[in-house]
């Protein structure tokens, strides 16, 4: 049996009256890629934001790695890293130097932070532009330097959030592999995006989300087969059989 690596109970968060997330529940297993998907406003920022310890649940808990969020938040930072949607970087440094900088951030000596440093440019194709000023990098290489910051510390849990919004084909599937080889290496991650495709071809289950609540959780194989043959339904049909067609702006 696969061994549980992040384990949410009945989790509740409320800001005044609007319940944000609703008595959810739901477990990734080592080295799995678990997606969690739904439209805006579904409580998938909130639920992220209470996994990687930013906020506080109003009931309930999660263990990472056999630690609670609630009482040993610390031991908990220590396990994860977050790739958030918006851009975390210093436009006016250089890559390696944001690198470094956040390096040290989680705790790395300065031969630590620059051996790792090195090896994420590595792993993003970007060691040659190590000295480049990130402000003058495009948009794909932006989100690369992005998850390259998350890897630092060596993260066994990684949370994407968005990782390849706006980019162009040819940097999209270099994160895709990237995935795929920290997936490879034994890394734990939780995938959010709106690209269903990328779901479809990177996660092991999927959790759709709307209203606060988990609506239904699969392999994406298992989600198709709701509503008809896995090799002619699409992702997309599950989740907007599921979550309706309405604007969500």
């Amino acid at each position: 049996m696969a061994e549980a690596f992040l384990t949410a109970e009945n989790l509740h968060k409320s800001f005044n009256e609007y319940k944000a997330v609703n008595g959810i529940s739901f477990t990734i297993y080592k080295g799995e890629i678990f997606g969690l998907l739904g439209p805006n406003g579904a409580g998938k920022t909130t639920t992220i934001r209470i996994l990687s310890t930013v906020l506080e649940p109003n009931s309930g808990d999660v263990t990472i790695g056999g630690q609670s969020i609630r009482h040993n938040a610390d031991a908990v930072r220590r396990l994860i890293g977050v790739c958030p949607q918006e851009l975390a970087l210093y436009a006016d440094l250089s890559a390696l130097d944001n690198l470094l900088f956040f390096g040290r951030m989680v705790g790395l000596n300065g031969k630590e932070a620059k051996s790792q440093a090195i090896a994420n440019l590595e792993l993003m194709g970007l060691l040659d532009r190590a000295k480049g000023k990130v402000d003058k990098f495009s948009g794909g290489m932006k989100r690369r330097i992005n998850l390259a910051i998350a890897l630092m510390g060596r993260p066994q849990l990684l949370f994407l959030d968005e990782p390849t919004v706006g980019i162009d084909p040819q940097s999209r599937n270099m994160i895709y592999e990237t995935i795929e080889s920290l997936r490879d290496g034994g890394m734990t991650i939780l995938y959010t995006t709106h690209y269903m495709e990328e779901a479809d071809r990177l996660c092991h289950r999927v959790a759709i989300m709307d209203g606060g609540q988990i609506i239904a959780l699969d392999t994406p194989h298992g989600l198709k087969s709701m509503i008809g043959s896995p090799e002619q339904v699409t992702l997309e049909d599950v989740f907007l059989k599921l979550t309706g067609r309405g604007l969500r702006d």
